[in-house]
C-alpha cells in the first residue's frame, strides 16, 4: 500500500475559556489514503469538528494545539503560515457544516470560486470563468454560467451546498474535509450530496474525511470509521468490522440505540446519561459512568488503543465482553 496522504498522530487542542481550559480533542491518531474515504462518527460534543479544523489550522487563536498533523510527510503544525496558504485551500479543502455560514451572503457564487482560482491556479480570467463553470457543472448545478453571477441566497439549501463543494473542489484537491456536510437537508438532497461526494472521490482519486453523527451515511459512504467520545478516539477499523464486531463499549452502545428495519414497534435502546464535562480531566474511561461493562479500573485507568484484529483497533478494557456480546 502507498503512504497516507494525512497522518494525525496524538492531536491534542485545548481552548482557553473564562471558566477554564476546555479539553476538546484529547490524544487523536488516524491516516487516510488516496481514494479512501474515512467517517469520523460521535455523538454531539464529541470533538469531531474540532478535530477536522485542527488539520488545516483553522482553529480561533484561544486553541491550544499539540501533536502532529503530517501531510504528505510534512508537518502542517510546524509549517510556515505562506507555506500553509499554499496547502490549504489548494491541496487540501474543507467543507462546512452550514453554507449560509461559510459563504460570503455579497458575493457571488461566481466570484468565490474564482478567488480559489486566483490564489491556486495560473488560470488567466476567461480559463477561471470556464472552470468555475464547469465545477457547478460538475456538482450537479443545472444552467452553470447563469449560475455564477447570483448570491448565496439565490440558491436553495442544497444548491448551496453544492456550490460550497464547487469552491472546495476549484483547485483540485488531493484531500476533502466534509464537516457534516448533509446537515438539514432533506433526505432526497442529502444522499444526491453523498453520491457526488463519493464519486468525486472515484473519479479525482481524492481522499475523503467524512465527519457526521449518523451511522446510516457511515455505513453507505465510508470504507473505514474512526468513532470519538469525549475528545478521544474509542474505535477504529473498517466499517464492516466495527459495525459488525464492535470492540468499544460506546460503539456497541450507539449501534444498539440505532432503530432497525421493522423497528417500528419496537423500543429503542437509548445510552443512559450524559457525556462527561471536557472542562475537566477525565482520569479513566471517559465513557465509564454510562457503561454497562463498566469495571473497577475503568475510573482511573485510561485504556490505551490496542489491536483487535487487522485494521481494528479498540480503547476499551471490556473489549472481549463486548465482542462476546455482540457474537
Amino acid at each position: 500500500m502507498s503512504a497516507p496522504l494525512l497522518e494525525v498522530d496524538g492531536l491534542h487542542v485545548t481552548f482557553s475559556t473564562p471558566r477554564g481550559p476546555v479539553h476538546a480533542v484529547d490524544g487523536v491518531s488516524f491516516s487516510v489514503g488516496a481514494g479512501e474515504v474515512l467517517g469520523i462518527v460521535g455523538e454531539s460534543g464529541s470533538g469531531k469538528s474540532v478535530t477536522l479544523r485542527a488539520i488545516p489550522r483553522l482553529l480561533h487563536a484561544n486553541a491550544a494545539v499539540s501533536g502532529q498533523v503530517r501531510w504528505r510527510g510534512a508537518d502542517l503544525h510546524a509549517m510556515p503560515a505562506e507555506q500553509l496558504r499554499k496547502i490549504r485551500g489548494g491541496q487540501i479543502a474543507v467543507v462546512f457544516q452550514e453554507p449560509m455560514s461559510a459563504l460570503n451572503p455579497v458575493l457571488p457564487i461566481g466570484l468565490q470560486i474564482d478567488e480559489v482560482l486566483t490564489a491556486h491556479t495560473t488560470l488567466d480570467t476567461p480559463a477561471r470563468r470556464k472552470r468555475a463553470t464547469e465545477l457547478l457543472g460538475l456538482v450537479g448545478i443545472a444552467s452553470a454560467a447563469t449560475r455564477l453571477g447570483q448570491f448565496p441566497h439565490e440558491f436553495s439549501g442544497g444548491m448551496r451546498q453544492r456550490a460550497m463543494i464547487a469552491i472546495s473542489l476549484a483547485a483540485a484537491p488531493a484531500l476533502l474535509l466534509a464537516d457534516e456536510p448533509t446537515t438539514a437537508l432533506d433526505v432526497t438532497i442529502q444522499d444526491q450530496i453523498l453520491k457526488l461526494l463519493l464519486r468525486l472521490v472515484a473519479e479525482l482519486d481524492m481522499a475523503l474525511v467524512l465527519v457526521t453523527h449518523d451511522l446510516g451515511v457511515i455505513a453507505e459512504t465510508c470504507d473505514r470509521v474512526a468513532v470519538m467520545y469525549a475528545g478521544r478516539l474509542c474505535e477504529t477499523g473498517s466499517v464492516h468490522d466495527v459495525f459488525l464486531r464492535p470492540r468499544h463499549a460506546y460503539t456497541s452502545a450507539l449501534l444498539r440505540s440505532m432503530p432497525g428495519e421493522g423497528a417500528a414497534r419496537s423500543m429503542l435502546v437509548p445510552i443512559p446519561g450524559q457525556p462527561p464535562r471536557v472542562d475537566r480531566q477525565i482520569p479513566g474511561c471517559a465513557f465509564a459512568p454510562r457503561c454497562t461493562f463498566v469495571e473497577d479500573r475503568c475510573a482511573t485507568e485510561r485504556p490505551r488503543l490496542t489491536p483487535q484484529g487487522e485494521g481494528h483497533a479498540a480503547a476499551c478494557h471490556a473489549a472481549a465482553r463486548v465482542a462476546e456480546a455482540a457474537s
